[in-house]
């Protein structure tokens, strides 16, 4: 619970400090993730933020900063992952889960290496994920041993 709210005020602080303008509809626009654009494929940056996946067979991840690198401040940054695990860390995990067709919300340099879907989502798969330095939302690919992470961190 008080990593759930933990988490929404990060998002709140991050939307306020990257300057979120109201668009047409009244609804404020995320901030832009801005990276370098390589696909990686390194474990240890993974695993050294998200103790989780230490066991990770395989990953392919991008990351970077969250709204314009011009303006001053502090930087709130981003991972995207797409990541397979062995079977035993899995079998942990898709407790109080709820299917989802909607693919995760990645940077389109990793959209292509996304498997299929449906998925399994919900907040005790976050919370796995979530760190006191990073929050994460995180997808089950249902039927595979492959976790998507959109996480957020200091």
């Amino acid at each position: 619970m008080i990593r759930t709210a933990l988490a929404v005020a990060l998002l709140l602080l991050t939307m306020a400090a990257c300057g979120t303008a109201p668009t047409e509809t009244g609804r404020p626009t995320m901030p832009t993730k801005s990276g370098t654009g390589e696909l990686r494929t390194d474990l240890e940056p993974l695993t050294k933020r998200f103790p989780l996946l230490s066991a990770a067979e395989k990953a392919e991840w991008m990351s970077g900063t969250l709204g314009d690198g011009r303006v001053p401040g502090p930087s709130t940054f981003w991972i995207d992952a797409v990541v397979t695990l062995p079977e035993s860390t899995l079998a942990r995990l898709d407790k109080d889960t709820r299917e989802t067709t909607t693919p995760p919300e990645v940077v389109s340099g990793l959209r292509d290496h996304l498997p299929r879907g449906p998925y399994l989502t919900g907040g005790s798969l976050d919370e796995a994920f979530t760190t006191p330095t990073w929050s994460a939302t995180a997808y089950l690919a249902k039927n595979t041993n492959t976790v998507i992470l959109v996480a957020l961190g200091e």
